[in-house]
């Protein structure tokens, strides 16, 4: 099926309606990673996964493979894993150590800062003709390594990748920085990955901030697997969030974020009485973290979504996802699990485990969400179910955009965050310029208007 361009249409945000089209459509799957996932900022992983010289991973950016490495000196890089001669991949393990990448079809051989080292039979066959520098592995066209988490786009004429996030970062640093409010110091301790029968932007969605969902996790809460699993703990999160006033924040540049403000007189929780080690180093980490940043403490992450396919749990669990495109109608999702490196190994492994029961391929919350993702995509594909868009006017109009936070702020459940979500695809799938991609809040509220 051809589809009109204009996008306009298939994505009403004043209205709030959004055709299923653009949820199974090859066409648009097509535009998408030609005008989304070669201009955005992507996550490739984290430095801990490469804390050597020589170490690698192989990750993705969009629908293709690359690899994440650490070059002899120690700088980290993020190269396109295809061969410059024929395309065949020169790195085919997950990840390892290496001081040469061989394309394994003619032998090409590439060096860990990505410079073409080795060729076969060189001097007879293309002495003075073969420019090696010309013929480097392609590398991204910028890189940043923020807070240990390492993010790259293709496009040079992005903007770093601070100004990308906006108004965004302060909530993803929740993700990032140590549980004790010291920057940055998180490790990757396990990454999940699996294919499932939906379009990335439902996962990414969902991240978003879509509280309206939790019926459906409605059996895990009667069960109750909160982190510390104590008699009479029902639901997910235990009381850390309980008294919070919760708030849900659409961003100009297309990220939005589901966080929660604590009262003035929180106060620590007792939890893992049954444990002394996991009760000393919780309490240590809330104490410190409201020593450390004072005012600034009560913040506290739940999930969020960075454009366009990056989403976060903050605290439990609390790790970053990436939820890669397969097809319209397949989607790779990585979870990276993160704890504080220097934690005790017993939290650790405590928070490991609560990590794998809670969400992945297995867990209890995961399974909900991708049963639904699942339906929803395979009802986007039938002849009558296409002809009816989605509806996403939850709260319309139901935000203010001069918050301390910045962005459009609700303080109800809300679907703005998604609108907001889906304005911004529009403008990257029409080809606009970074000043429109990047958004502002008074542009913004003009074309929801």
């Amino acid at each position: 099926m051809s589809v009109r361009n204009d996008f306009d249409q298939l994505v009403d945000v004043k209205n709030g309606f959004i055709s299923r089209e653009i949820f199974v459509n090859a066409d648009i799957y097509r535009q998408e990673l030609d005008k989304v996932f070669t201009r955005a900022w992507l996550l490739v992983g984290h430095e801990s996964l490469v804390p050597n010289p020589g170490d690698f991973y192989t990750s993705r950016m969009g629908d293709e493979s690359v690899i994440l490495c650490r070059d002899k000196a120690g700088e980290i890089h993020v190269f396109l894993n295809s061969c410059r001669h024929r395309g065949m991949k020169v790195c085919r393990y997950e990840q390892g150590n290496t001081s040469l990448f061989t394309c394994p079809y003619h032998s090409w051989t590439y060096t860990t800062d990505g410079k073409l080292q080795g060729v076969p039979l060189h001097r007879t066959l293309y002495d003075g003709v073969l420019d090696r520098e010309a013929n480097s592995l392609v590398s991204v066209a910028k890189l940043c390594n923020y807070k240990g988490s390492i993010w790259a786009t293709w496009d040079k004429d992005a903007p770093d990748f601070h100004t990308y996030l906006g108004d965004a970062k302060i909530h993803l640093d929740q993700a990032l920085d140590c549980r004790d409010g010291r920057e940055g110091g998180s490790e990757v301790i396990g990454v999940h990955k699996w294919v499932f029968p939906a379009n990335w932007k439902f996962a990414a969605e969902n991240f978003l901030g879509d509280t309206y969902h939790n019926p459906s996790h409605r059996s895990v809460d009667l069960i109750g697997i909160g982190p510390s699993a104590a008699a009479g703990k029902k639901g997910r999160r235990d009381d850390e969030l309980e008294k919070a006033k919760h708030v849900w924040i659409s961003f100009p540049g297309g990220h939005g974020v589901h966080s929660a403000i604590q009262p003035e007189a929180n106060e620590y929780i007792e939890s893992f009485l049954d444990n002394p080690i996991l009760e000393k180093y919780f309490r240590h980490c809330f104490e410190e973290r409201k020593r450390r940043l004072g005012e600034q403490a009560r913040l506290l992450p739940f999930v969020g979504t960075i454009f366009p396919n990056t989403s976060y749990h903050g605290r439990q669990p609390r790790g970053l996802c990436a939820w890669h495109p397969h097809s319209p109608t397949s989607t790779e999702g990585w979870r990276f699990f993160l704890v504080d490196k220097d934690a005790p190994q017993e939290a650790k492994d405590y928070l490991r485990h609560y990590y794998m029961r809670y969400s992945g391929p297995a867990g209890m919350t995961e399974q909900d969400d991708m049963e639904n993702w699942l339906y929803a995509t395979a009802a986007s594909t039938g002849t009558i179910a296409r002809r009816h868009p989605f509806n996403y006017q939850q709260s319309m109009g139901a935000y203010v955009t001069d918050h301390p936070l910045g962005g459009e702020v609700s303080t109800q459940v809300t679907e703005q965050i998604a609108r907001g979500f889906y304005r911004r695809w529009t403008t990257y799938m029409q080809g606009g310029d970074w000043n429109e991609l990047l958004g502002s809040p008074a542009s913004n509220r003009q074309a929801a208007e």
